[in-house]
């Protein structure tokens, strides 16, 4: 043990077995916390360090992660460009934090890793893949409830209001993810449930497999506050097997059979309306179809102008979405960044600054990475709203 400055977040220790675990309570964005860190590592002898990080979030933050290895079609035709996005926007967000406190993103956590790595100590990655905490999120919270969320990330993303860092400290109550969504996650089980209650059986399970294998006597865990009395209560309760539970909760669980059906049920009932409209006559019909044309494929094409798209996927959206809202297997937003994609392809330099252009706003038009993804968003969001404003205006027409 060596003289340090004392650390002052908060900290909780419990015994695992024969291991004593000593959590500290960070705050993400926060240069106190790591130094923390730094003083907590130093005063005591660890023989691991495990943190809240994923592969994926470690890979960013000791830039092992090159953004050039993205294959953007792939990800359009997967679909999971709009997670993508969502990830991009949470990862701005934090970024901006940091650079309004001249602090490096994560630093508490960097601070865990390059001192662990100085005194040759393993490094223990114990958090969920966020991709798959988003996804389960997405599966649970009610339907209405998402585009709340959505909001509350649209809000993160373009506020510009100044974050002092006595605020910043505030952050310990709770990671980023909780803090993002903190107004959301107050009136919200599901929320609170896949933000933070899941997470917390998920880091104790993966602590006590890590635990069983490695047998050490002490480990320090850096993790976000708001996980601090969750984890230590997950850890001090007797559980079962704990690879069951963190495979438990690495399952993605499907869309509800309603959601699933859902689109499909709107297409039959949109061409059930056409039917009804030719058999009334073939003016009202072609009326409705024109209708039907003009609004999707007006309100898709806007979402491909807000995001400075190329006039040829503006004119892509127009004509397509009118087909794909006809068509659940693929969305206007699939169609459109693939021809952003085609017609004005990233460069090299596009992939390596990405993640610095977009934590000020006008580097989402700027970075034709980011860009693709706005048009992916704002073409999904468009053709959405106009399936069902031109479904409602054509069983308007019909009940003239």
């Amino acid at each position: 043990m060596s003289d340090s400055a004392p650390v002052q977040a908060p900290m909780r220790t419990v015994r695992v077995g024969d291991t004593e675990v000593t959590l500290l309570g960070t705050a993400h964005v926060s240069r106190q916390s790591a130094e923390d860190v730094r003083a907590a590592i130093a005063a005591q002898d660890y023989d691991a360090v495990a943190v809240e990080l994923c592969q994926p979030r470690y890979a960013h933050l000791s830039g092992e992660h090159d953004w050039r290895e993205l294959d953007l079609l792939q990800v359009i035709r997967s679909g999971r460009a709009g997670m993508v996005a969502a990830q991009l926007a949470l990862s701005a967000y934090q970024k901006r934090l940091a650079e309004q406190l001249d602090i490096e993103p994560g630093a508490e956590m960097r601070a865990a890793i390059d001192a662990a790595h100085a005194r040759q100590l393993p490094v223990w990655l114990v958090d969920r893949n966020v991709g798959i905490t988003l996804k389960r999120l997405l599966r649970t919270v009610p339907g209405w409830q998402r585009w709340t969320l959505m909001s509350g990330l649209l809000s993160t993303f373009l506020t510009r209001s100044k974050v002092e860092e006595a605020d910043i400290e505030q952050l310990k109550e709770g990671d980023l993810l909780e803090h993002t969504f903190t107004e959301f996650a107050q009136n919200s089980p599901q929320l609170y449930e896949a933000l933070v209650a899941e997470r917390d059986r998920y880091m104790a399970a993966r602590l006590r497999e890590l635990i069983a294998g490695e047998q050490p006597e002490r480990v320090l865990v850096v993790i976000g506050a708001g996980h601090l009395d969750g984890l230590a209560r997950q850890l001090g309760e007797t559980q079962s097997d704990p690879r069951t539970t963190r495979e438990a909760l690495e399952i993605v669980p499907p869309a509800g059979r309603f959601m699933r059906w859902l689109p499909w049920l709107v297409v039959a009932v949109i061409l059930t309306g056409f039917a009804i409209g030719f058999a009334r006559g073939p003016e009202l019909g072609w009326q409705l179809v024109t209708e039907w044309v003009l609004i999707n494929g007006t309100l898709t094409a806007f979402g491909a102008v807000l995001a400075l798209a190329h006039p040829l996927t503006v004119i892509t959206a127009f004509v397509a979405a009118p087909l794909t809202s006809l068509n659940p297997t693929i969305g206007a937003g699939m169609v459109t960044a693939a021809v952003q994609t085609a017609v004005s392809p990233p460069q090299m330099s596009d992939f390596d600054t990405v993640r610095d252009q977009i934590s000020q706003l006008r580097g989402w038009w700027q970075n034709r990475v980011a860009r693709i993804l706005l048009v992916f968003v704002f073409c999904t969001l468009g053709s959405a709203a106009a399936t069902y404003i031109a479904g409602f205006r054509i069983f308007e027409q019909l009940a003239l």
